[in-house]
């Protein structure tokens, strides 16, 4: 209800828990007809915020005694772990950008990458590379009910302003035909919006995600950077449980999404620690072949 919306200490219009929906007041109110109820703000405050329990260190001390989950939640005021997670590095205060202060230089490379649905939600993420190969995530579309053409004129819409995509990634089931008509993919490409079909090796993915969270021992931060305006990705890499089938993979009847445009984006880059010089050597070695023989890309 605090921390999912926004950044910690600002301001947002109070939601229902479960629809996400603004609460408002009713169309007749006599004053207020159909505003926003009030506003809530998550003010984080740790124990080193209290110098009267800091000061014997028993409190401290009783918190750390606690489970892993726990102490992370009232020692350090992470309120993203949870238990099972699949991603238990994930912290919000290392990996979620202030997207209000955060400028995306236009001469670094662009991704889009998107995992299709109809009945499900549709989530289309879109990154950026800066010159040391970190990833920055600083747009996504989330939404269900979505045809194809519309997710393309959405998508398009989007990327009005943006420098051109370097490289696009979908899912790449979304290139399988149904009956004689075209595929999502081609029906897409058809509307002006580019796509390559994903790696769909599930467990490299996640891998690479992880290789990504991690901290650097040398710079001490992430490979990722997330953008606060990204929210249902922030919500799925703090909440996705593991398999209970499979531990070494996400749970897949979770709301995973989200986690999945994340996986194909890294996977793009997963030979990784490449810089962008050396990448545009690559490609001028040896061209890729297309993704699509009809329309040559």
């Amino acid at each position: 209800m605090f921390v999912d919306p926004a950044v910690p200490n600002e301001p947002f219009w109070a939601t229902d828990i479960e629809s996400r929906k603004i609460l408002r007041y009713g169309a007749n109110h006599p004053i207020h007809p159909d505003e926003p109820l009030y506003q809530r703000r998550f003010i984080p405050a740790r124990l080193t915020d209290n110098p009267f329990l800091m000061e014997s260190g028993e409190y401290e001390a009783m918190l750390l005694s606690l489970p892993e989950v726990e102490r992370r939640r009232l020692l350090e005021g992470d309120w993203d772990v949870a238990e099972g997670a699949a991603f238990p590095e994930f912290s919000r205060f290392v990996h979620v950008c202030d997207a209000s202060t955060t400028q995306i230089p236009t001469n670094w490379l662009r991704i889009r990458a998107g995992d299709y649905g109809y009945s499900a939600p549709s989530c289309i993420l879109w990154g950026a590379v800066d010159w040391d190969d970190n990833l920055w995530i600083y747009r996504e579309f989330y939404g269900k009910g979505q045809t194809a053409e519309n997710l393309a004129r959405i998508i398009s819409s989007y990327e009005g302003e943006d420098p051109g995509m370097y490289y696009t990634v979908l899912d790449s089931s979304c290139w399988n035909r149904v009956g004689t008509g075209p595929s999502i993919a081609e029906t897409m490409i058809r509307a002006g919006v580019r796509w390559t079909p994903s790696d769909r090796n599930r467990l490299a993915g996640k891998m690479e995600i992880h290789r990504r969270l991690q901290q650097d021992t040398v710079t001490d931060e992430p490979r990722i950077k997330i953008l606060s305006t990204c929210t249902h990705l922030i919500r799925t890499l703090s909440s996705l449980p593991l398999s209970k089938t499979n531990t070494e993979d996400v749970d897949t009847k979770a709301d995973d999404h989200a986690y999945d445009a994340l996986r194909y984006m890294c996977m793009t880059r997963a030979r990784g620690h490449l810089t962008i010089n050396s990448m545009m050597n690559k490609i001028k070695e040896k061209r890729p072949e297309p993704a699509d023989r009809i329309f040559g890309y």
